[in-house]
C-alpha cells in the first residue's frame, strides 16, 4: 500500500506532500489541487508501461489531457524536472521527469527515475482508476481485446457490461457481501451482489449484462424486480445507475491492496444514495484495498463516517481527509475519531450550508 506521496514542480505544486490511508478523500475548492494529486499517481503509473529513458505521455492514457509538456511545470522550478515520490510497503520510489525544449506532448522520464511501486502495476481489476467523465446511459457499450483476466471497467466504465457478463459467476469476498445477503444461499456472486448493491444505493433493480455472440458490444438491461415486465434501457433508467454501476463493479472486484481511484463518484445519486455510496467504498477500503476518492460531496463523506462510527467496517486510523484550500499550494489533513467525527473543520470545507442557513434565518428576522 502507498503511505505517502511527495509531489515538486507539478503544476499548482511546488512541493507537496500527502499521507495516504486505505480510505484517501481528496475535497476541497476547484482549482486547488485535488486532480493534480490524482494525476501524479496516473503519470507514476505510466512508468509500468514504459522503460527508463522513454516518456510518459501528457495526453490519451488514462483520460489526461494536460496540453503541453511546459504547462505542467511549476513556475517556480529551478529547472526543468519534475518529481513524484511514494513511500510503499517495500520500498520508497522516486520518479523525476524533464520537460523537453521543444513543444511536447509528454515528459522524458530520466534515467535515474526509479521504476513504479507494485501497488501501480496491477492489470485489470488490481488497478482501477474512474474518472469524473464517466460514460452515461448507452445503449451498447464497448468490449475489449484483452483477456478476461487482465480486463477492468474502463477508466469512463465503458467497459463495465463486458465485465459483468465474462465474470458474473465470480464468488465476491465475504467482507464486500452486502449485509443482507450473507445469510441467503448463493447470492455471493458477482451479479447478485452488484444487484443488492445498487438496490441499496439507488433503488431495487435487476440487472443483465450480455456480450452477444458476433458483435463487437456489450448490453446492460435492468428489470423491476418482482416483475414480468420488458428490460428497460439504460436511458430510461437516467444517469445515476449508468455513473454508480462502474464503481460499484470495481469495488467489488478490487482485492487486498489494489488501488481503487475514484472521481465524483457522487455524479447524478440523490443524497441517500451518496452517503451509502461512501460507506460502499470505506468498505471496500476495510476489506484492504487502496480507495483514494476525489469528491465535492459531503454526503459521500459522512457514508464514510457512519462505515467507522457506526459499522466499524474501517478503523479511524485508515482514513484520511485532505482539504485543498484558497490558502496555500498543498492540502490540510483532516483525521477521523472513532466516534466518526473529524479532527478539523478549516473554513470552507463543507459549511455551506451552515452559512446558507444562517442568512435564510437572519432574512426571516428582517422580514418580520
Amino acid at each position: 500500500m502507498i503511505t505517502s506521496l511527495r509531489v515538486r514542480y507539478f503544476k499548482r505544486f511546488a512541493d507537496a506532500s500527502f499521507a495516504l490511508r486505505p480510505l484517501t478523500v481528496l475535497t476541497g475548492l476547484n482549482g486547488t489541487g485535488k486532480s493534480t494529486t490524482v494525476q501524479s499517481l496516473l503519470l507514476a503509473r505510466q512508468l509500468a508501461d514504459v522503460p527508463a529513458g522513454r516518456v510518459v505521455q501528457l495526453n490519451g492514457p488514462y483520460g489526461l489531457a494536460l496540453g503541453e509538456a511546459h504547462e505542467v511545470l511549476h513556475p517556480d522550478a529551478p529547472d526543468s524536472t519534475i518529481e513524484i515520490a511514494g513511500d510503499c510497503a517495500e520500498a520508497p520510489s522516486m520518479h523525476r521527469f524533464t520537460v523537453p525544449d521543444e513543444q511536447a506532448l509528454y515528459l522524458r522520464v530520466t534515467e535515474d527515475s526509479g521504476p513504479p511501486p507494485a501497488e501501480l502495476c496491477g492489470t485489470g481489476s488490481a488497478f482501477t482508476y474512474l474518472c469524473a467523465e464517466r460514460l452515461g446511459p448507452r445503449d451498447q457499450l464497448g468490449v475489449s481485446a484483452e483477456h478476461p483476466d487482465l480486463l477492468g471497467v474502463g477508466v469512463q466504465g465503458e467497459y463495465t457490461a463486458q465485465v459483468l457478463a465474462l465474470h458474473e459467476t465470480r464468488v465476491v469476498d465475504e467482507p464486500l457481501l452486502h449485509p443482507t445477503t450473507r445469510s441467503t444461499h448463493n447470492v455471493t456472486t458477482l451479479r447478485t451482489q452488484v444487484e443488492a448493491w445498487a438496490s441499496d444505493i439507488i433503488r431495487p433493480i435487476k440487472i443483465t449484462a450480455q456480450w452477444p455472440p458476433g458483435i463487437t458490444a456489450s448490453t446492460i438491461r435492468f428489470q423491476e424486480p418482482g416483475l414480468l415486465s420488458e428490460p428497460i434501457r439504460p436511458a430510461n433508467m437516467g444517469f445515476g445507475f449508468s455513473y454508480a454501476l462502474p464503481v460499484i463493479v470495481a469495488g467489488l472486484l478490487t482485492g487486498p491492496g489494489d488501488p481503487l481511484i475514484v472521481e465524483n463518484p457522487e455524479a447524478h445519486l440523490h443524497p441517500g444514495g451518496q452517503s451509502k455510496l461512501g460507506r460502499f467504498l470505506a468498505r471496500v477500503a476495510g476489506a484492504g484495498a487502496q480507495v483514494i476518492v476525489e469528491t465535492h460531496s459531503d454526503h459521500v463523506l459522512n457514508g464514510a463516517r457512519l462505515a467507522v462510527a457506526e459499522e466499524r467496517i474501517l478503523r479511524p486510523e485508515d482514513a484520511i481527509v485532505h482539504y485543498f484550500g484558497e490558502e496555500e499550494a498543498g492540502s490540510a489533513p483532516i483525521e477521523f475519531t472513532a466516534r466518526g467525527e473529524l479532527t478539523e473543520w478549516p473554513r470552507g470545507f463543507f459549511d455551506q450550508i451552515e452559512q446558507d442557513l444562517g442568512r435564510l434565518a437572519r432574512a426571516r428576522r428582517r422580514g418580520r
